[in-house]
C-alpha cells in the first residue's frame, strides 16, 4: 500500500518521520521538501482524483474544445 502525507512544517512533523523511520513494515521512499515538487505532486494527485471521480460517474469533465475556448 502506497500513503502520501502532507505535513504541515512544525515541530512535530521532525518526531513524526522519526516515529514513521522506526517502524519495520514501512520504507520511506522519498521526502519532497522543495515547495515547488511539493506544488507539482499536490496538482498531480488532483488531477488523479478528478480521474476517478470522472470515471465513478461522479464528476464531468470539460472537452478539450471546451478549454480551447476558455482561452
Amino acid at each position: 500500500m502506497k500513503v502520501v502525507l502532507d505535513i504541515k512544517e512544525d515541530a512535530n512533523a521532525e518526531a513524526l518521520m522519526e516515529m514513521i523511520e522506526k517502524l519495520d513494515h514501512v520504507d520511506i521512499m522519498m521526502q519532497v521538501k522543495d515547495k515547488r515538487t511539493s506544488q507539482f505532486i499536490s496538482d498531480l494527485s488532483e488531477s488523479f482524483e478528478n480521474i476517478r471521480e470522472y470515471d465513478k460517474g461522479t464528476k464531468k469533465l470539460k472537452s478539450a474544445k471546451e478549454l480551447l475556448n476558455e482561452l
